[in-house]
């Protein structure tokens, strides 16, 4: 088993908004011996059930206001902290890649038998969570995306997206409200203090390193075939609803990738605009969730 860091338990308690009680599973598959933390809200037997990927470099937390909106219409709503990041086990830097990433999700869904899937996902939680309905389409029927992109290596990404790499490269010992400022400065200092629980040290930022350098930039890097082949299947083969909402003060993944990130999934909702929000749309999250419900209605 490779070296792992787990955050104390203490750095989580009495976060501000934020009562939900903790749930593990430790034995998936292809990452034997690590320990994925999730929030599990609602009834287990709700015929839907909502699966909220986060990104960089966030955790649960982030959904905190779009999971009691989904519970309130007496869904289940299951939240995951990826390898590396909120209450979850974090490897030492050199585990992290697309796949092991990926993988672990798809042994999450397996584990958890989740099903009627709506997967929500926003940065990398829509660069992985994206490419998982071809994997599973009997499980997964909807798809929340905002401020995400499938990355298939074709395309240049902005200048805005190499300024924030180089940062994360320049400050491996990151301040987490601190980077997430670089990123969105829409988002209150005293709510990104609160992203910094699960990162005490040096070696618990481990995840949030690798994220920067683990996106796919050429056609050849890992995880760009994946893309793309999950891009021609959302176009083509997929025949459930999507919803696509934008940060439209994203300088990363603006107001435009996401229009094009709608023209690749088949039958994909007009992108739903939140003007007062940046790249983590999801503090702002109560309103595009509604608005997702109707959608799906």
């Amino acid at each position: 088993m490779p070296d792992v860091y787990r955050t104390p338990d203490d750095r989580f308690a009495d976060l501000p908004d934020f009562d939900f009680p903790p749930h593990y599973v430790d034995d998936l598959p292809a990452t034997p011996g690590l320990r994925m933390h999730y929030l599990d809200e609602g009834p287990a037997n709700a015929h839907n059930t909502f699966l909220c990927l986060h990104g960089e470099p966030t955790w649960c937390y982030l959904y905190r206001k779009m999971l009691r909106v989904f519970v309130s219409t007496g869904a289940r709503v299951v939240v995951p902290d990826l390898f590396g990041f909120g209450r979850s086990d974090k490897p030492d830097d050199a585990v992290y890649s697309f796949d092991f990433h990926r993988q672990s999700l798809l042994d999450f869904i397996a584990k958890l038998a989740l099903k009627n899937i709506t997967v929500v996902g926003q940065d990398w939680g829509g660069i992985l969570g994206l490419t998982l309905p071809v994997e599973v389409p009997e499980r997964v029927g909807r798809i929340i995306a905002m401020n995400t992109i499938l990355t298939t290596g074709e395309l240049p990404l902005p200048d805005a997206f190499f300024a924030w790499k180089q940062w994360a490269a320049d400050h491996p010992d990151m301040d987490i409200a601190e980077a997430m400022g670089v990123i969105d400065s829409t988002v209150p200092a005293n709510v990104r203090e609160v992203y910094r629980a699960p990162y005490p040290n040096l070696r618990s930022k481990a995840g949030p390193r690798a994220f920067p350098r683990l996106v796919p930039l050429g056609l050849d890097d890992p995880g760009a075939a994946t893309s793309r082949r999950a891009r021609d299947w959302l176009q083509n083969e997929w025949r459930g609803k999507a919803f696509i909402a934008s940060g439209t003060q994203d300088p990363i993944l603006s107001l435009p990738v996401m229009q094009l990130l709608a023209s690749w999934i088949r039958g994909a909702s007009p992108v739903h605009e939140v003007t007062s929000a940046g790249h983590y749309v999801q503090e702002q999250g109560e309103g595009v969730a509604r608005a997702a419900l109707a959608y799906f209605a």
